[in-house]
């Protein structure tokens, strides 16, 4: 059985927005789709998307290993993305990438062993003003990642509380002084 056999009404929605010759354009939900709720694209998946579109599965491949968005190997329920471009390096994402990954014992295409956690080094998420940032599967960013911001960030994700119930230590943002005229 397909991923996409029970859900018709998701394929008509999608292809809806579509015209009929532009088909290949729904790659991106469908895959999003598959990711959302298996945690990653099997190579079966990415055959289905194809067939279904009316292209080949090298086309599928191509779209979707340009995102980071995507992956290609079993994930951990928390699949943390540490931004790796410059303005996080700057910031420290190489000493919370470290720290992250002893911590954790593993290392990128790896799950622990209790399933929870994968990582992974991504490009820009776009928060260079809020630098380091790390990203926990696609819910808003962690910004302003301190070692004691991830610490806290871990042990939330091992209780089991959900991203914005965990108390992070210390201040993130800028903050506007006032100047007297």
């Amino acid at each position: 059985m397909g991923f996409f056999d029970d859900k018709k009404e998701f394929l008509e929605a999608t292809f809806a927005k579509y015209p009929p010759e532009g088909r290949r354009a729904a790659i991106m939900p469908l895959l999003r789709r598959v990711q959302q709720e298996e945690g990653w694209i099997r190579p079966e998946r990415v055959e289905e998307i194809a067939r279904l579109v009316g292209t080949t599965a090298t086309e599928v491949m191509g779209v979707a290993s340009f995102y980071s968005y995507y992956q290609f190997v079993p994930t951990g329920r928390y699949h943390l993305q540490v931004c790796a471009t410059l303005s996080c390096k700057l910031a420290g994402a190489d000493e919370l990438w470290d720290y992250l990954t002893q911590e954790l014992g593993i290392g990128p295409g790896e799950v622990t062993p209790d399933g929870l956690f994968s990582v992974q080094k991504v490009e820009c998420l776009g928060s260079c003003h809020t630098a380091p940032v790390v990203q926990v599967n696609d819910e808003p960013y962690v910004e302003c990642v301190t070692r004691a911001r991830l610490k806290a960030l871990l042990e939330g994700l091992k209780a089991g509380k959900r991203l914005e119930e965990i108390e992070l230590p210390g201040r993130c943002g800028h903050h506007v002084h006032e100047v007297e005229v």
